[in-house]
């Protein structure tokens, strides 16, 4: 039997409960990961377990794990007991995030330290955590890579996005966070790269697709004319989680239909 790409290999899901983060758990578990299905609060603990559960139902391996990923004593927390439960950590996948939109005049403090606290400093504290694990263990024969971390960006690390600009200062953060530490931790063999999706539909964004106006407004904005699945980023995220990739660092991988190409010009030639 051919060898999965990541056979015996473990991985943490940040915000894997829904959208992108569970289409991310399900994909790597199907290239052979042990999956941390990550979620932030007990109320997401059912999705959670039923992210889990499609996962083992075939034949994969999954646990849910509830941490917070803004709070450091959660994050140090999880990742010491995924290494006693499992041995190591391979991969992470820092994907949690979240949005709470405001015209920028009207835009609280709580909600510029709320987005900014999930999707930059939880990404700070999940990367280092495991970048320690990875530094500690070193390669280990399951992969060229002493450890390969993935963070979730946006199209939104280069588009500016008018009433959204907590999540957009946050993206912005990612990549260079990203480029910054892959820079850093390359001659560790460590690989660390982004994710840029562009409209996926999940529940974070329902209300861009849910409806025929809305459907062909956000359509106009990506050259492709199809909205994203989670499983295109799964898959994208399972590349870059392989050795396939293993000459890829520092780099985020933009999985858009197009969207970073400048669609309002494509008529105006």
């Amino acid at each position: 039997m051919e060898k999965k790409k990541l056979q015996d290999q473990v991985a943490i899901v940040t915000g894997a409960s829904s959208g992108i983060g569970a289409g991310c758990a399900k994909e790597l578990a199907k290239a052979g990961a042990a999956v941390v299905v990550n979620y932030p609060v007990p109320a997401g603990k059912a999705m959670a377990d039923q992210v889990v559960e499609e996962i083992v139902a075939n034949g994969g391996r999954a646990i849910s794990y509830k941490c917070d990923v803004s709070k450091e004593d959660e994050v140090k927390k999880m990742f010491a007991d995924v290494v006693a439960q499992f041995g190591t950590v391979d991969i992470l996948v820092n994907n949690a995030g979240l949005q709470k939109d405001a015209p920028f005049t009207e835009m609280t403090l709580e909600q510029w330290n709320f987005v900014l606290g999930v999707n930059l400093t939880g990404q700070f504290l999940c990367a280092r955590e495991a970048i320690k694990e990875f530094l500690r263990r070193g390669v280990n024969g399951k992969s060229k890579s002493a450890g390969k971390i993935i963070c979730m960006s946006s199209v939104h690390e280069v588009i500016p996005w008018a009433g959204h600009a907590n999540y957009a200062a946050s993206k912005g953060g990612v990549m260079l966070m990203m480029k910054t530490i892959a820079q850093e931790f390359a001659p560790k063999k460590i690989r660390i790269n982004s994710i840029a999706p562009g409209a996926i539909a999940t529940p974070i964004n329902h209300d861009a697709w849910d409806t025929s106006e809305h459907l062909q407004n956000l359509l106009r904005l990506i050259p492709q004319k199809r909205i994203g699945q989670v499983e295109d980023i799964g898959k994208a995220a399972v590349w870059l989680a392989s050795d396939d990739a293993d000459y890829v660092n520092g780099t985020t991988l933009f999985v858009d239909g197009g969207m970073t190409l400048y669609p309002g010009f494509e008529d105006n030639g």
